[in-house]
């Protein structure tokens, strides 16, 4: 005996794993977040015993607290996401438009850093920075470098390290983009007298700025919320808010402004995002 399924079902059919992964894995701890959030210590209870009082003051103070670290992240993160976007473009243009049979070549050398784990490349770029690496005693020779200055412990080291790590997510958005212009576009402009410098401004640039959003917001967002580059690094004067949560979670044990704190920088984010998405008018994204 078959069963038959109606045909407007079926789609919604398809979409209950996803909905489901979805419903499980992000709905419900985000509500779990929003009502840990605003819990109180039970008053003579365990350090690690909370209940809920509806304590929105948790969010207010949690920010007055740690302004200084929520601002040093989206700092740091901006820094990152500028300096991938000036790396990572002329690479992708060069991979879409110069690489000729070595395309593939590549595009591979650019996703290896994934095979990788995320905190060994940083412990990598820690040996780089630091007095055993190379760069440090080349710098001292060539005079551009105290020789009691160190880059490790600063925050060059800690946006130079996002830089590297996120660099992959700004290069493989500004490729994909980049790859899809029509070279016979390019061509034309030619043929209308327009020199290099006007074609790429008029028409590459353009073309390309689909990428261009894409790559800074995938770049943008975790690096917002990073804490593993801090924490290698860096030192305690350049802490991010990530730091600041791993820390209430994990060693202070204060769930309530742990939440808070990433509930604070999740909206802070997502406001952020809307605006550049409406300013960069790529609805493409939305």
């Amino acid at each position: 005996m078959s069963i038959t399924v109606p045909k407007v079902r079926v789609p919604y059919l398809l979409l209950f794993p996803g909905f489901a992964f979805l419903f499980t894995f992000f709905i419900l701890p985000i509500f779990n977040l929003a009502q840990t959030s605003t819990q109180s210590p039970i008053v003579g209870g365990d350090t690690a015993q909370y209940e809920q009082t509806f304590a929105f003051s948790n969010y207010i103070n949690a920010f007055v607290e740690n302004r200084e670290q929520f601002g040093r992240s989206f700092v740091y993160a901006t820094l990152a996401t500028i300096f991938a976007l000036a790396i990572s473009y002329p690479l992708a243009y060069a991979i879409a438009f110069k690489s000729g049979k070595f395309k593939n070549i590549l595009l591979v050398l650019v996703v290896a850093p994934f095979f990788t784990s995320f905190l060994l490349r940083t412990i990598a770029w820690k040996q780089i920075l630091g007095e055993e690496g190379f760069l440090v005693p080349t710098l001292r020779n060539l005079h551009l470098l105290g020789q009691q200055t160190t880059i490790t412990s600063t925050s060059v080291a800690v946006v130079a390290g996002m830089t590297y790590n996120f660099l992959p997510f700004m290069t493989l958005p500004l490729y994909a983009s980049l790859e899809r212009i029509d070279p016979r576009t390019i061509e034309a402009s030619g043929d209308l007298y327009a020199n290099a410098i006007t074609t790429f401004r008029r028409v590459t640039l353009p073309l390309s700025l689909p990428g261009v959003v894409a790559g800074t917001l995938l770049t943008f967002i975790p690096a917002a919320g990073d804490y593993v580059n801090a924490a290698i690094l860096g030192s305690p004067n350049t802490k991010m808010i990530g730091n600041v949560i791993e820390s209430r979670y994990f060693k202070i044990v204060d769930y309530p402004t742990a939440a808070a704190l990433s509930f604070t920088l999740m909206v802070a984010i997502l406001i952020l995002v809307t605006l550049y998405i409406r300013k960069a008018g790529t609805e493409e994204l939305v």
